[in-house]
């Protein structure tokens, strides 16, 4: 069974659910909703400017305010330290903050580029980054599905099976080219020779877990 660890931040959402023997860390504020939802985090982490103070019932690695990283960036580099190389961001998206949208996108970056896979998980969206790296769906995917260059140009970039395919294509971060393509009821894969893209679904999270865990 993939080693998962899953990073909980300021969930405004109803209760999600989480991998069976997931590591759980609350990043900050994450505490809060996993204490009201009755679910103790194997960590708590950050600066808890947000929470307000620090948790004394689960362990807890406690940052100052002023830091170069994010609390959920922190948490990523924790969990990597400890060997995870799968990770699930939950209450990530940034809600009406942008800034932690993107700077979470910037953690799966991170994730990519240090062997590991991230996905943000929000509202029935799913976002990843992949690096250098291949990326499958099965046929029993719907819906629209975007792909997005991070950084410099992606080469190398094959689509297959989606409504737009790409053979060796080129995708870069000032042009769009790669959003809103679709499932097509057929297995498709996305992938990148030399390169790092973005690429956002819709998906159940019930049915995301299951796909991840079998």
């Amino acid at each position: 069974m993939k080693r998962i660890a899953c990073i909980v931040g300021a969930v405004e959402q109803p209760e999600y659910r989480f991998p069976e023997n997931a590591f759980v860390i609350a990043a900050d504020r994450g505490y809060e909703y996993l204490k009201k939802h009755g679910i103790y985090p194997d960590l708590a982490i950050g600066d808890f400017d947000s929470l307000g103070f620090a948790p004394t019932d689960v362990p807890v690695i406690r940052m100052p305010v002023e830091k170069d990283d994010t609390d959920s960036m922190l948490a990523a580099k924790e969990a990597l330290a400890r060997g995870y190389k799968v990770f699930l961001l939950y209450g990530c998206a940034g809600g009406d903050r942008l800034s932690h949208t993107i700077a979470n996108i910037q953690t799966l970056h991170y994730l990519a580029s240090h062997g590991a896979v991230g996905f943000l998980l929000d509202n029935g969206t799913v976002v990843t980054v992949i690096r250098n790296s291949k990326l499958m769906f099965d046929a029993r995917e719907s819906g629209e599905i975007s792909v997005f260059c991070l950084g410099a140009d992606a080469e190398g970039v094959d689509i297959s099976g989606l409504k737009y395919p790409l053979l060796n294509g080129t995708l870069t971060a000032d042009t769009p080219l790669g959003a809103g393509n679709s499932f097509t009821g057929k297995t498709s894969f996305i992938s990148v020779k030399n390169g790092t893209l973005c690429i956002i679904w819709h998906k159940d999270l019930s049915d995301f877990l299951y796909d991840l865990t079998h």
